[in-house]
């Protein structure tokens, strides 16, 4: 899958964003392992704690449909910057991304690439 389709799919998911105490608008796009693309947009609320990120919609959404192996996510936002994931999101992307997984931020025109085991490290797993 090319970077630019992700983006751009993430561009579109980011139009629905709902924003209004930040106006800091985000969206993603999620590749599943199977070739099925996922989209989220972040939705706030007057509740702070129950907000949404962006890519954890777009996770959330792959799951729901069953597919649990996320190979790529594509997140942009209103920003100037590069917007990176919260450590939320990344301990959810570890969870469902294999330590190879690939997370392309774009700015502009711009682009950039990690693995998400570039991104948290040391991962929390459940174990017994």
């Amino acid at each position: 899958m090319e970077n630019e389709k992700l983006v751009n799919l993430a561009k579109t998911a980011m139009i629905h964003s709902y924003s209004p105490y930040s106006r800091f608008k985000v969206g993603a796009a999620a590749l599943s392992d199977e070739g099925s693309i996922y989209t989220g947009c972040n939705i706030e609320n007057a509740s702070y704690g129950a907000t949404m990120c962006a890519e954890r919609v777009a996770i959330y959404a792959s799951i729901a449909a069953g597919n649990k192996n996320i190979k790529k996510i594509a997140i942009v936002s209103s920003s100037d910057k590069f917007t990176y994931p919260c450590g939320m999101c990344r301990q959810v992307m570890a969870e469902f991304m294999q330590a190879d997984g690939i997370i392309v931020l774009s700015q502009g025109e711009e682009t950039k690439e990690y693995r998400i085991g570039d991104l948290i490290p040391n991962v929390f797993h459940f174990s017994n």
